[in-house]
């Protein structure tokens, strides 16, 4: 558990790579302790740029049971993580701002970058993160270089790049509960210019739920994949840099538990029969599932990517191009049962996805020594996407001659033949973005920097559904394609009502897919003002407008009703910070204070469609964020470690507006908490290695991370707000380590949430009989692992 490299930065951001030559002369030359990040393309101390910024690095990270984005929310305070069935629905959050939904045809708040590359869908960025040299998380609205996908945050991710020296690393791990992992890595000098480097993990773990029905451990995974990386450098003057990776991810994850008993809309207590085959719901404590269906994901993604950095005079212009390709499947038991029973329908989910994105960045990058320095870039994507959703419903009555008040099996002798609705629907997006981009720094003076950058966005997006409904039932709507669709409009046109067009319009289907499309175009961009009161205070003020582009909701049970186009979202973002470099560098102690404002919020919005709880992804009206953090990174001793931060944060509804075709009673109020945004959030981490002068020092580690509670059910029911709130918690982390005196070996023990505090990472409504269904993550109970890592 090595200290979290923490740090709040302003950065006006692109990932970014300016000359490596001079990437790897700075972090060489750089102080002991200093953290170096390429938030402004260009190799920087932290405390020198102006924007928040949070730094995890790669030992860090690999000391966490799970070295991913799960584990990095851990440790970053203004960072959270929605966890949901399948990674697909997963989203992340900075500042309380983030997008949740279920749309093929939407896209995140938060911006996930690795190696210069952007991932276009936040399911991505829920792979294992191996051989990452460090992990920068800027705060607010990063767009003027970043795009449009990071309206209220980017993570950037660098990995550990070839080297001109024959090396490598091996780490094996064992976790309680059967997890194990193991990676490896191995750098080879190809020749005088050049290097590879190859990457290979593994991983597999049975899971923290019991499955009565199947007597089997779920929510586990099994893991594998390899990356291969070139690196061609013959001067100063030229670099290139290739990569390939590819990862398959088996999960038996992630269930949802039945976490309490059956209640009625008023959050009462009541009874239900299906209760009689559910295992006994102990909220945040259950760990049983009774489920005939198991959960899964399974997922491969793969991608390449070359980058060029060649200098032109005292300019360096760099190429980024890439093509990745992702495929998920989330198999889903949506009904919490072993059966069908009469009343209580049994309701099974698949659905494939297929997604492929094209990228290509060019950058001109001004040298940083000059009373004018700048970026100068274009970007364009392309994402596309395409799923088929399969939902299959088992429904049967009872006989007239059937006891009451027993459970009744659908294919009893007390059922009647069962039933068995069933629609599939194929649909999809097409995103592509253009961008023109650039930022400037101008120097007043020694002390002073005036910063701004704009940004030029045209957006396109083009969407289809089509959906097959042979028989209709709950959670099941009926046929629609474009000739459901015009049926609509003109019976619309004629004075129907919109749910009686939307009935009758089924007639009218024809089997040829919907489709629409949209375009927009924006101007976005930043301006700073930075000032160094000292040699070691930097203060810093800024303003950016914010920008995500239009939407759809385009999901299984799409109708006409639904159709319309989501608006682009815009922000309006202010931030002041100061930075402090003490004690000769060994301690840095940085506060920022925010406040954001975004219109045409892209949101879920809770609503009802076939009977079935599901969320609608719309414009949601205006929210606002504002807050103050704080970040300190403390090397208190030659072997002694202190680092953390904490957020303050009030995010919130200002105004909500009516989902199209939703009830007018739909309306979450204003001062609303936003989900997922804690008013309070920190973590602490201690580390001291006492050196012994024998074979081996001896590393001790302690962390703490804990959060005030937050609101997962963002729904306009404040019953359902208080039933889907997740109350606060603290987690507690210790390990002890032996460590070779030359750093070539390290074998660590340790235990994670030493207190055992349950707790649940999500709250979802619309289980069993009005219960409450519970995402329980495996850092909520108390477990141990064993680590031995050895480098060569």
């Amino acid at each position: 558990m090595k200290t979290l490299l923490y740090a709040s930065v302003a950065a006006l951001a692109l990932t970014a790579s300016p000359a490596f030559a001079q990437q790897a002369e700075d972090a060489d030359s750089a102080n002991p302790g200093e953290i170096v990040v390429t938030a402004q393309k260009r190799s920087e101390s932290l405390q020198s740029v102006p924007v928040a910024v949070s730094v995890v690095s790669g030992e860090d990270l690999a000391d966490t049971a799970r070295p991913g984005i799960e584990s990095a929310a851990q440790l970053v305070p203004s960072l959270n993580f929605l966890k949901s069935g399948t990674t697909l629905n997963q989203t992340i959050f900075l500042r309380g701002v983030g997008t949740a939904t279920f749309s093929i045809a939407g896209e995140p708040s938060v911006s996930t970058v690795v190696d210069g590359v952007v991932y276009a869908r936040s399911g991505e960025a829920f792979s294992d993160l191996v051989d990452v040299a460090q992990i920068e998380v800027l705060r607010g609205p990063q767009g003027t270089l970043f795009g449009k996908n990071a309206s209220a945050g980017v993570i950037n991710i660098t990995t550990q790049m070839p080297k001109q020296e024959l090396g490598g690393s091996f780490e094996a791990s064992y976790f309680d509960r059967n997890e194990v992992r193991v990676k490896g890595a191995v750098n080879l000098p190809v020749g005088p210019d050049s290097a590879a480097r190859l990457t290979a993990f593994y991983g597999n773990y049975d899971g923290n739920i019991r499955n009565t029905t199947t007597n089997q451990w779920v929510n586990g995974y099994k893991h594998w994949g390899v990356r291969g990386q070139f690196l061609y450098e013959p001067s100063n003057a030229l670099r290139v840099y290739l990569a390939a990776d590819y990862y398959k991810n088996d999960d038996d994850c992630c269930a949802d538990i039945i976490a309490t008993g059956p209640l009625t809309g008023a959050g009462a207590a009541t009874t239900s029969l299906a209760f009689g085959v559910l295992p006994t719901p102990q909220g945040a404590d259950t760990r049983q599932v009774a489920q005939n269906l198991v959960t899964a994901t399974k997922e491969k993604g793969w991608g390449v990517s070359g980058q060029i950095d060649l200098e032109v005079g005292t300019h360096t212009l760099t190429s980024i191009t890439a093509y990745r390709g992702w495929d998920n499947t989330e198999i889903r038991d949506g009904d919490w049962l072993d059966r069908a029973y009469v009343g209580f329908a049994q309701l099974h989910d698949s659905g494939p996805q297929s997604s492929n994105t094209f990228s290509q960045e060019l950058r001109l990058t001004s040298p940083a020594d000059q009373t004018l320095s700048y970026v100068l870039g274009a970007y364009y994507s392309r994402a596309d996407s395409e799923r088929t959703f399969t939902r299959n419903v088992t429904q049967c009555n009872a006989t007239a001659t059937a006891p009451t008040g027993v459970l009744i099996p659908c294919g009893s002798v007390n059922a009647l033949a069962a039933t068995t609705p069933n629609g599939s629907a194929t649909f999809g997006s097409v995103f592509n973005n253009l961008a023109l981009f650039g930022q400037a720094t101008l120097k007043l003076g020694e002390s002073a920097r005036l910063i701004g950058g704009l940004r030029y966005t045209h957006d396109k997006l083009s969407v289809f559904h089509s959906r097959v409904s042979p028989l209709t039932g709950p959670g099941i709507q009926a046929n629609f394609d474009q000739g459901v669709y015009d049926r609509y409009l003109s019976l619309i046109a004629g004075g129907s009502t919109a749910s009686a067009a939307a009935s009758a319009a089924v007639a009218g289907s024809n089997g040829t897919p919907w489709r629409s499309r949209t375009s927009n175009d924006n101007v976005s961009g930043k301006v700073a003002l930075q000032y160094d009161l000292s040699d070691d205070v930097m203060g810093y003020a800024s303003y950016a407008r914010g920008y995500k582009g239009p939407a759809y909701n385009v999901f299984f049970n799409l109708t006409a009703t639904g159709t319309n186009v989501i608006d682009p979202e815009t922000s309006d973002s202010f931030e002041v910070g100061l930075k402090n470099t003490l004690f000769g560098g060994r301690l840095t102690l940085n506060l920022a204070g925010f406040y954001a404002k975004y219109k045409n919020f892209q949101a879920n919005n809770p609503d009802v469609v076939a009977g079935v709880v599901v969320t609608r992804f719309t414009n949601a009206g205006e929210i606002s964020t504002r807050g103050v953090e704080l970040d300190m990174n403390w090397r208190a001793g030659p072997n002694t470690s202190i680092s953390g931060g904490v957020a303050l944060t009030d995010a919130h509804v200002d105004a909500f507006k009516v989902a199209p075709g939703a009830a007018a009673t739909a309306i979450i109020p204003s001062g609303t908490k936003l989900g997922f945004a804690p008013t309070w959030k920190g973590s602490l981490s201690v580390d001291h290695r006492i050196v012994t002068g024998g074979f081996a020092d001896v590393a001790l580690g302690g962390s703490m991370n804990f959060q005030s509670k937050q609101l997962s059910l963002f729904a306009p029911d404040a019953v359902q707000r208080q039933l889907g709130t997740i109350p606060g918690y603290a987690l507690v982390n210790l390990s002890v380590a032996l460590v070779d005196p030359a750093d070539k070996w390290k074998i660590i023990a340790q235990v994670r949430n030493v207190f055992d505090k349950s707790y649940a990472a999500a709250i979802v409504n619309g289980g069993v009989s009005g219960s409450y269904r519970y995402q329980i993550p495996r850092d909520a109970d108390r477990y141990w692992g064993v680590s031995a890592r050895y480098s060569f």
